[in-house]
């Protein structure tokens, strides 16, 4: 799954957290995260809830082109091995 939107915040974690609960449990194991541009701490607890869909479906979920400050987030948070992160990639790489 690719997140449609550039914000993951308050504002809207309801709404990205609901689609991508829906693709989790029609079988998504990835979650492209490129797109984000604005975050907030509600990233951290969406992300929380998509990994405990996975784990509850025993599957295993991945979060690709996560950006700095999510990954910087989740770090403060103590999080780091509860995700599989791969950070946002630098432009020479595909």
């Amino acid at each position: 799954m690719v997140l449609q939107d550039q914000e993951l915040s308050l504002r809207n974690a309801v709404t990205v957290s609901q689609a991508g609960l829906q693709a989790i449990h029609a079988g998504s194991d990835q979650i492209d995260m490129s797109t984000l541009q604005t975050i907030d701490s509600s990233a951290v607890a969406v992300m929380l809830a998509w990994q405990r869909q996975a784990q509850s479906l025993n599957r295993s979920l991945q979060f690709t082109g996560v950006p700095a400050s999510l990954i910087s987030l989740i770090s403060l948070y103590g999080l780091n091995d509860f995700f599989q992160v791969i950070g946002v990639s630098s432009p020479e790489r595909h």
